[in-house]
């Protein structure tokens, strides 16, 4: 019995140091710790926010949290006293000055609500594309802050556009975990395109170079459907007198006449191993690629040609067909014959510059 009772009391020597160091090394570990950097998702920041090892305390609100995406800081002695009063002590600071404290949230950036307001709209009452949507709001619209929760895309549900006015009203819905989030956007739309603008008064029949227009984008209706781009203007021909700052359209522009009535002309014959030219004189204006009418100098005959460049009018000559049982004797004499007449009216000339 005496050895038993000493045996037993031996084992309880043993294992007290044990039980001694796990409760040490428990409560090490259950000492809450100050966290340096907090992020909450909600308005308010609890216990279980700002340290680590809360405990049953961990769902306690202690401050209300920074507005939407912003952050805010509070000094650790401000931390440790509203921690204190809900009997949370001996936290472990590690030496933290100041806690900073994150709101998150879901960002619209106002391009990207712009953007989807377009996209509502495009094609809608007779609209265009929705690039090419020039929206005005009745309300400034700036980067939005949601709650995170609001993780949904920006979903339209409706759309309104009255062509009249341009007035437009369009709605969203932001799906989250509970009720949807709601936005409305209303303004007016106008359909624009890019256009030839010109940058100083231009005068009719007057050529466009370069500098005499620039591209802006312009109202549609203001236009009209057939807005010319500055790419196809430079070196036409105004129909009319025009002001700066007046968009071109394709009617009010020409090709250039390249040949103009009773200006004198170079009358052009040209065939097979043949390049003749002849002083002629306007009957028409012509543009490049226009027929019209001018005189032989030389012949005093009216005939047709077209216009291939500035005061350069092409000839065409007939070649004569021949008759499918024709001589092969008199072919020779034949084709010698028509050279010769059209070489009788024209000048001389060097050799054609191949």
């Amino acid at each position: 019995m005496f050895v038993r009772t000493v045996l037993l009391a031996t084992a309880l020597l043993l294992t007290a140091p044990l039980t001694a160091l796990a409760q040490s090394r428990e409560a090490a570990i259950t000492v809450p710790v100050l966290r340096a950097s907090v992020a909450v998702a909600g308005d308010v920041v609890r216990i279980g926010d700002m340290i680590d090892n809360a405990g049953t305390s961990a769902q306690i609100a202690i401050y209300r949290a920074p507005d939407l995406g912003t952050t805010g800081s509070l000094p650790t002695a401000q931390v440790i006293a509203a921690l204190q009063a809900h009997q949370v002590i001996g936290v472990d600071t590690r030496d933290i000055k100041a806690v900073t404290v994150t709101r998150l949230s879901r960002a619209i950036e106002a391009s990207e609500i712009r953007f989807q307001v377009a996209r509502a709209l495009e094609h809608r009452n007779g609209l265009g594309d929705a690039a090419n949507l020039s929206l005005t709001f009745d309300r400034d619209v700036q980067d939005l802050q949601l709650d995170a929760s609001n993780t949904g895309p920006l979903q339209p549900v409706s759309a309104r556009y009255e062509p009249r006015n341009g007035r437009f009203d369009v709605s969203f819905e932001i799906a989250n975990d509970a009720t949807p989030a709601k936005l409305r956007f209303t303004g007016t739309a106008i359909e624009t395109v890019e256009a030839a603008v010109l940058t100083h008064n231009v005068e009719r029949n007057e050529i466009l170079k370069s500098s005499d227009v620039m591209t802006e984008r312009r109202p549609k209706a203001e236009v009209g459907s057939d807005p010319a781009a500055r790419g196809q203007v430079v070196g036409m021909q105004m129909r009319r007198q025009l002001r700066a700052g007046q968009a071109l359209r394709a009617a009010d522009l020409a090709k250039p006449d390249l040949v103009q009535r009773d200006d004198n002309v170079t009358l052009i014959y040209e065939s097979a191993g043949l390049y003749l030219t002849i002083r002629g004189k306007a009957l028409d204006n012509g543009a490049e690629g226009d027929a019209v009418s001018v005189l032989n100098l030389q012949s005093k005959r009216t005939i047709s040609g077209v216009v291939i460049g500035r005061g350069q009018v092409a000839i065409t000559v007939a070649t004569p067909r021949l008759p499918l049982a024709a001589d092969p004797s008199t072919v020779g004499s034949a084709d010698t014959a028509s050279i010769s007449v059209a070489a009788s009216n024209a000048s001389p000339v060097a050799p054609k510059a191949e």
